[in-house]
């Protein structure tokens, strides 16, 4: 069945009935019938390009279209046992391909929008393959003298060019290949329009930036773009960058010129300007292919761009309009100027004047602070504290650029003190220029902090200038004097009177101030200044309970992030004291919780705070754990919100109820908690295995904290084992895979003797996954360790199952004999205490059945006890890796004048080991066949190849964590002096299967035999002392115990 072209009105009908709400569903419904049929797509292309259609219904057909070819433009796998899954035919998308350039150009702005996104697509699954004639078409257009073709090209060339914006460049053959062609044409194009300051003009111009800044932003392919062709366009650029608006531009309010054209084309030119300069163009912080071009560019560029560069901020200085950010950029631009000596001896003049000129005003409390403060506070908390708005900020970049000059050049900071000094000191300063002077200040303060000079004055500094605006009627001032103190709250106080003042100056503000803003800058400060300072901790406690209501108040008010972290360091150092309130404050978070979730309309701020409160009830309930009737008390709440995160399935947030789940069942589990068991069930159900391994630790609790209630009722095991056979025989990935075989095994080791009816379903289920593909050692070591779990529960249940398994395979090998062999040939695989122990346990268990011995185990008997030996030397290693865990401690920092950061005018800030680091990086992910380009610069990264020779791996796997009774301080199961007990009986029982056994040990093994033997007495030795000794009884000598051993050892948290 095909459409004809005579269908166009018909489609026309029912796209016009699917704006009418009326009519709508049939429509859609009749839609969804004929969207598979052959002629479908074109067809509707072509409704959509009629001109006597009315835009609606225009408008309509092309998000159809849109939908059409971003779901179903590609052909796609069919799933086993499903039938094909529908994509559009061959035919039409060949009739597509044809006309989509042409439908683009001619189309109204509001379809071509829409079309751009269709070519882009296809651009995404057919080029160059099925599709290299985009190419001809869009040349064909840029070279007509026709303009009102061209807009429609560049789109189609810019959603080209975007496809390729992040390939790495052996990716990007076929892209260089178009631009061979297209990239003179475009350059000839823009020279042309130039000098044309129209509004339609400018736009194009606009379009041509973002064409070049996508292709050049993360390669500059050197074969494409030769060193002429790149300075012909850096002339361009820097044109744009340099010509002045229109005057009518000025008549346009200032909040909407922001979005005319020429102020934005200039926002491109300089995007261009400050990327150059940053990844290709700056000496000593580039990858080694761009080296030479580096050097080339500073040299070639500096001078002409920053001239430029340095009339903008002029113009800002003069008031006359910058847009945002363009001023931003600009100053970015500068920022990276002042690292190179060569920039740096044009700026070098002009610097101070920027600094007073440009930077102190653009950091002062503006006209639009204050009205924003005095109409939407909540606002102005927001913006403040938006991490989004620094990469766009001018205020951001002017801090940076401030920060820059006064760490790396010579008496850029002297100069700059003394400024701040002059307004500070003045009279008649205007509180806005106070506040611009304190934000310098804040803004150098750990420069400051580094020298002798300011470091000896910075008390005075506080108490001269920064406590006495905590007094001003101006809010704006209030909050700064915080801000500063959050900066200066590393200081160290000269006397602690100074610090005490400090502390109730902030809690005071915390407490009484009545203006929101000053509150959110006060609790920070409090926060650092906690972190700072241990001194601090006892002038806050008396006031603790109401700081902590307070401040639980503003989280809800202002749903500011920030603010969380404030919290969870108070919860953590004053524990004791909020005991009282603990409960009053989970209540008031959940409340918080549910406020934020009822009002999100997806905003990654709402999220974030939302992240912020479940961390901070965690937190709570974490450093209440001891204490069991405060954590009953909290659980009703906490259960609350856990119950609303997963009852509506709010998926970004399971993370953190599952944390909070396994924090309530940690020391013991209520009923009530039970039933949450049963809601984990059924969210693992409905939204699959994907948060498996994030259930894993509360499950592991409800498997070991109560035990017998576990066992209690068969429901909860068939759940454990539903889901682990769900991840086992699904496509979870290996890692969810080793979870649910360690959860399986926990169980067994835990309910040892107790569930004999679930050991053939268990041993089956992971011996079936061991015929599938196992890519990791890891999955697989997991699985026999299931077996050897089993093995160790009852040997004779195990052999019965394996038998049983026998008859209904059909292959001849002992089922058996293959577990066997596979475990002993791959005794290397077990790493870990846990794992090894079980191993040998498991060893010892097969080498002591004597009825049912195994053939297998005949078979590799001379191999038994050298792998024994293996896991004997990774044990010792590990118990000492254990023993010596805690030791570790950390270096004080020294406190010394640090000059050496400031650079001579002459010399260049040159990162070489973050460029080798970023080198070696690279041939890494090259070699692994990644798809990233590590980023251009990583700071003060350490080269550290030389130690790759001497790493070792981690003693501990990832998931010892999930202990089982093996693992605990008073286990009374010793793997040492089990084995030696049944080798000494097999030596005296069964003389010929212990030579069998031993005969043909090597002089080196039968040592490390010996070594083993000797270490079993030891530990034995050991062990009787410290029992004697917890009950009060004669206390051993140690002697006989080596002492880098650490018997036992905590188990470890999760």
């Amino acid at each position: 069945m095909r459409i004809s072209a005579m269908d166009t009105r018909k489609l026309t009908d029912v796209l016009r009935a699917t704006i009418d709400p009326n009519n709508r569903q049939q429509a859609e419904e009749q839609l969804s019938q004929i969207h598979k049929i052959i002629g479908f797509a074109p067809s509707l292309l072509q409704v959509v390009m009629l001109t006597d259609v009315d835009m609606p219904v225009r408008q309509a057909g092309v998000i159809y279209l849109k939908n059409l070819v971003t779901q179903h433009w590609a052909d796609k796998e069919a799933e086993p046992g499903q039938p094909l899954p529908f994509s559009v035919h061959e035919q039409d998308r060949a009739m597509i391909r044809d006309a989509i350039v042409d439908a683009v150009v001619h189309a109204p702005d509001l379809i071509k929008v829409q079309l751009s996104v269709c070519v882009s697509n296809i651009v995404k699954h057919d080029f160059p393959g099925r599709w290299t004639q985009i190419v001809d078409k869009i040349s064909i257009y840029l070279q007509n003298p026709d303009a009102a073709g061209w807009t429609g090209a560049l789109m189609c060339l810019y959603q080209l060019v975007k496809n390729f914006e992040y390939k790495k460049p052996e990716e990007r053959g076929p892209l260089n290949e178009a631009m061979n062609l297209l990239f003179p044409m475009i350059y000839q194009l823009c020279v042309r329009l130039l000098p044309d300051q129209s509004e339609q003009s400018v736009l194009l111009q606009k379009q041509l930036l973002k064409i070049f800044f996508a292709l050049t932003q993360y390669v500059l392919p050197l074969d494409l773009i030769s060193r002429e062709v790149f300075s012909q366009w850096m002339e361009v650029v820097r044109a744009v960058a340099d010509r002045p608006v229109p005057e009518q531009t000025n008549t346009v309010d200032e909040e909407d010129r922001v979005d005319l054209p020429w102020w934005k084309c200039k926002k491109w030119a300089l995007h261009i300007l400050y990327r150059m300069f940053e990844r290709y163009g700056s000496p000593g912080n580039v990858t080694k292919e761009y080296k030479e071009f580096s050097e080339w560019y500073l040299k070639t560029f500096s001078a002409g761009i920053l001239e430029v560069l340095l009339k903008i901020l002029d113009q800002h200085r003069r008031k006359i309009y910058v847009s945002p950010r363009v001023l931003q950029q600009t100053i970015n631009y500068i920022n990276q100027a002042v690292s190179h000596a060569f920039s740096w001896k044009f700026l070098k003049p002009h610097m101070f004047a920027i600094v007073q000129d440009v930077l102190f005003p653009i950091l002062s409390y503006s006209a639009a602070d204050e009205e924003l403060w005095n109409t939407d506070p909540y606002e102005y908390i927001r913006v403040k504290f938006d991490i989004f708005e620094d990469f766009v900020s001018p205020v951001t970049a002017a801090q940076t650029l401030l920060h820059s000059c006064c760490k790396k050049r010579k008496d850029m900071l002297q100069k700059t003190m003394h400024f701040v000094m002059q307004v500070l000191t003045s009279p008649n300063a205007d509180p806005r220029q106070k506040d611009g002077a304190l934000h310098m200040v804040g803004a150098v303060a750990d420069v400051l902090l580094k020298k002798k000079v300011y470091k000896e004055q910075m008390d005075n500094m506080l108490c001269q200038y920064v406590f006495p605006e905590f007094g001003s009627p101006r809010g704006h001032m209030r909050a700064r004097a915080c801000w500063v103190l959050h900066y200066f709250s590393e200081i160290k106080f000269k006397q602690e009177a100074v610090l005490a003042e400090a502390v109730r100056l902030t809690t005071n503000a915390l407490l009484t101030d009545m203006d929101l803003p000053v509150k959110v800058e006060a609790a920070i400060a409090l926060q650092m200044l906690l972190n700072a300072q241990d001194k601090v901790q006892k002038y806050v406690e008396p006031q603790i309970k109401p700081i902590t209501l307070e401040l639980l108040k503003i989280i809800r008010e202002t749903e500011n992030d920030d603010l969380t972290s404030v919290m969870q360091k108070i919860v953590c150092t004053y524990t004791e004291q909020l005991m009282p309130i603990a409960v009053e404050m989970c209540q008031h978070l959940a409340k918080t919780f549910s406020q934020v979730l009822e009002t999100d309309e997806g905003s990654d701020e709402k999220a974030i705070t939302a992240m912020g409160l479940l961390n901070t009830i965690e937190t709570l309930l974490t450093v209440m754990e001891e204490q069991p009737e405060i954590i009953a008390q909290l659980q009703p709440t906490v259960l609350h919100v856990v119950g609303h995160i997963f009852s509506q399935s709010v998926m970004e947030f399971y993370e953190e109820a599952l944390s909070l789940v396994y924090d309530l069942t940690s020391k013991n589990i209520s009923p009530d908690m039970w039933q949450v068991l049963e809601m984990m069930y059924q969210v693992f159900q409905k939204d699959g295995f994907d948060y498996f391994t994030e259930m894993m630790p509360a499950l592991h609790n409800y498997v070991t904290v109560d035990t017998p209630q576990f066992l209690s009722n068969e429901n909860y095991i068939l759940a454990m084992f539903n889901m682990c056979k769900s991840v086992l025989t699904g496509d979870a990935g290996e890692d969810p895979e080793c979870h649910a075989a360690k959860l399986m095994e926990v169980i067994i080791l835990q309910c040892k003797g107790q569930i004999d009816q679930c050991i053939p379903s268990f041993v089956e289920l992971v011996l079936q996954r061991l015929t599938r593909e196992v890519k990791t050692s890891e999955l697989r070591t997991m699985c026999l360790q299931v077996v050897i779990a089993a093995l160790y529960y009852n040997p004779l249940l195990l052999f019965e199952t394996l038998e049983k398994l026998q008859m209904a395979a059909t292959h001849t090998e002992s089922i058996t004999s293959h577990f066997i062999k596979q475990w002993i040939h791959d005794t290397d695989c077990f790493l870990g205490l846990h794992d090894r122990k079980l191993c040998v346990l498991g060893l010892c268990t097969l080498l002591s059945t004597s009825t049912a011995r195994p053939m297998a185990v005949n078979e590799c008997a001379s191999q038994i006890i050298p792998s024994l030996i293996l896991l004997f030397d990774g044990l010792k290693r590990a118990y000492i890796a254990k023993a010596q865990e805690g030791e570790e401690e950390e270096e004080d920092e020294d406190d010394s004048d640090v000059d050496q950061e400031v650079l001579s005018s002459d010399e260049d800030e040159i990162d070489d080991t973050g460029a080798e680091y970023l080198e070696k990086l690279q041939e890494k992910v090259t070699k692994a066949g990644g798809p990233f380009n590590v980023a251009a610069y990583i700071q003060g990264e350490e080269d550290d190849d030389s130690d790759d020779e001497d790493y070792e791996p981690n003693e501990e796997t990832a998931l010892e964590g999930y202990t089982t009774p093996l693992d605990e301080e008073n286990c009374l199961v010793d793997e040492y002096v089990i084995f030696k007990e049944i080798l000494q009986n097999i030596q005296a029982n069964d003389p010929v299967w212990y030579q069998t056994l031993t005969g043909h040990l090597t002089t080196e093994q039968q040592k490390a035999l010996q070594e083993v033997i000797v270490l079993a007495d030891q530990r034995k030795a050991a062990a009787e002392s410290k029992r004697i000794e917890q009950s009060g009884g004669y206390v051993f000598n140690q002697q006989t115990v080596p002492t880098s051993f650490n018997f036992g050892g905590t188990p470890l948290g999760r």
